[in-house]
Parts: structure tokens; C-alpha cells; sequence
């Protein structure tokens, strides 16, 4: 789907403040509301907007302690097989396969580092995974919200 600029500044709108009335969003992007509504549906029906989510943050939940796990794994073991593996796992927020010499790379949040002992230790125990390597986060240095057509990087046109 192509997006234009109101489209776009929609999306942004919808990713700051998810909340925002079409009323609100229209008079930021210039339109009535009755447009922005429109907009909106087209663009979730074209799968462009997937949802709406609340943004919490984790230490809230008593989410205090994160950590990337790298994952190497035995023979062809296939991405499906990773991801319906790994996702058993409420504490994997995310799991990407990656290049180098790891398989796969697991971002972890958990309430401390034996929480996170634990969740490797489980993961570990699967029959494909031949080892892993860990690394806990100490501080996060940037944590940009994602990608939305006002913070896109001039590097990636």
C-alpha cells in the first residue's frame, strides 16, 4: 500500500497518542474528523495500521531486568521451529534470526537475573539448541519509540 503525507501524518499521530479523538488528529493533519475516520479504516483495512496497543513500561509490571540471548542450534532447524519454540516463553519479547554465527537472537525481559537464569535454562532444554550466549542488559542508552513517518532517518530513503 502506498501511503501519502496525510496518511502518514495519521499514523503518527495514532503512534504518539493512540487515544486522540479523530476530531484531535484531524485538526493536527488539517482534515474533519469524518476523513481521519476514513483514513484510519482504509489503512487498517489494508493491514497498515495492524492495532492499538498501551505503551506500559516494564519495571512497572516488575519487568526490572532484560537480557539478549543469542541461540545456535543443532542442523537446519528452521525459523517456525525456533519461533513456536521460543514463544512459549511469556518473558521473550522478541526473537529475530540474524546472521554471524548465532541462529537466532531472543530479547528477554524478566524480575531479575535468576528469573532470566531460569528462562534460559528452559529454552536450553530444547531439543534443537546446542548452546547460547547471554548478555544482561545494564542500561539502555537509546530506547527511540518505533519507526513512525516523523522520526524516520533521512539515511534510509
Amino acid at each position: 500500500m502506498e501511503l501519502d503525507r496525510l496518511d502518514r501524518d495519521i499514523i503518527g499521530a495514532l503512534v504518539e497518542d493512540a487515544r486522540a479523538t479523530y476530531a484531535e488528529i484531524g485538526q493536527r493533519v488539517g482534515l474533519s474528523a469524518s476523513a481521519v475516520k476514513r483514513r484510519v479504516d482504509r489503512l487498517r483495512g489494508a493491514g497498515a495500521i495492524t492495532g492499538f496497543t498501551a505503551r506500559v513500561e516494564p519495571a512497572a509490571l516488575g519487568w526490572t531486568t532484560e537480557a539478549y540471548v543469542e541461540l545456535f542450534c543443532a542442523g537446519k532447524t528452521s525459523p517456525a521451529e525456533i519461533g513456536m519454540a521460543v514463544a512459549r516463553n511469556p518473558e521473550v519479547v522478541s526473537a529475530c534470526t540474524i546472521t554471524g554465527e548465532a541462529d537466532a537472537l531472543l530479547h528477554i525481559r524478566a524480575t531479575d537475573v535468576r528469573h532470566v537464569e531460569r528462562v534460559i535454562e528452559r529454552i536450553s532444554a530444547e531439543p534443537f539448541v546446542v548452546r547460547t550466549k547471554s548478555s544482561i542488559v545494564l542500561s539502555r542508552l537509546i530506547d527511540a519509540p518505533p519507526i513512525t513517518p516523523r522520526n524516520e532517518s533521512p539515511f534510509l530513503a
